[in-house]
């Protein structure tokens, strides 16, 4: 299948990244939100992040002014129907996510092929769901999606090879590299990830670091490039609690129990970098530390 126009299903941290990549690759982009706003705030961060690689001197600026004018935004859902491909990415909710493929359908082309950019969540469940289990598939970029490589590309249990290989295909014009992973919980990345996060916030639950120390720790002892309370707050502890819930329901091992100490600062509203307040304080100049 010959795919040459994406549609994506939210605006937020990863479908704007997602219409940005697409669009400098070629693709026409159609965008969707709930609001006028959200399309606004998204296309506003596609402009200033293309602007940066221009001023990089990564791309020039008729390959940014060619990518804005490929990305086209609607706040009707349907609107999306035509597409070659569909790319969801909404909230980290298997309820919200259903409820979108399933008032996709009836717009749908008979062979649109649609994808999940969940990060955790069963492939096979939500193309249960849909009218072509065969043409459905985990699509799960990592962020932020114009900088990182790596596309997890999931089959579930009743997708063609027709699908994969388009998918496959269309990873290889964004100029990344896909890695094929199993339909099983938080598939590669994050069920090797978000374990480790997991565990430096019980490491502070439990008084053996500070926040800083932790983080200095794993960046100079591990030569990792940020530190999993930061990187925390980075992806939103909210999602973090999301995916470490997934692990710990669809593999009923204790090991992923979250800590008790991420769910009480989603439960106050410290998400991260997106509500200013996590395991740092983003409200000053300089993060400083929370704990």
């Amino acid at each position: 299948m010959d795919i040459q126009s994406i549609g994506i299903v939210g605006a937020g941290q990863m479908g704007n990244g997602i219409a940005h990549v697409m669009a400098l690759a070629g693709y026409d982009v159609m965008v969707t939100d709930i609001s006028q706003d959200a399309l606004d705030r998204g296309m506003n961060v596609i402009n200033g992040n293309l602007a940066r690689q221009v001023s990089r001197d990564k791309i020039a600026q008729d390959d940014m002014d060619a990518a804005i004018a490929r990305i086209k935004t609607t706040t009707t859902l349907t609107d999306l129907g035509q597409s070659d491909l569909i790319i969801e990415a909404a909230t980290e909710r298997e309820t919200i996510k259903q409820a979108i493929f399933e008032d996709l359908l009836p717009s749908l082309k008979p062979d649109t092929i649609l994808t999940s950019n969940t990060s955790s969540i069963s492939i096979t469940r939500l193309a249960s769901r849909t009218d072509r289990p065969e043409k459905f598939m985990g699509f799960h970029f990592m962020n932020p999606v114009p900088v990182m490589q790596l596309v997890e590309l999931i089959r579930g249990i009743a997708t063609d090879e027709e699908t994969f290989k388009a998918c496959q295909a269309v990873v290889a014009k964004l100029g990344k590299t896909s890695a094929s992973a199993e339909d099983f919980p938080a598939f590669i990345v994050n069920r090797i990830l978000m374990p480790m996060i997991n565990e430096a916030v019980y490491t502070l639950y439990e008084g053996v670091g500070s926040v800083q120390s932790i983080d200095s720790s794993m960046k100079l002892g591990a030569n990792h490039p940020m530190g999993p309370l930061e990187l925390a707050d980075f992806i939103g502890l909210d999602t973090c609690l999301a995916i470490m819930n997934v692990l710990h329901d669809g593999l009923a091992d204790t090991k992923y129990r979250p800590c008790p100490l991420l769910t009480k600062y989603v439960e106050a509203g410290w998400l991260g970098r997106k509500s200013k307040r996590g395991f740092y304080d983003y409200r000053g100049d300089t993060p400083v530390p929370t704990r």
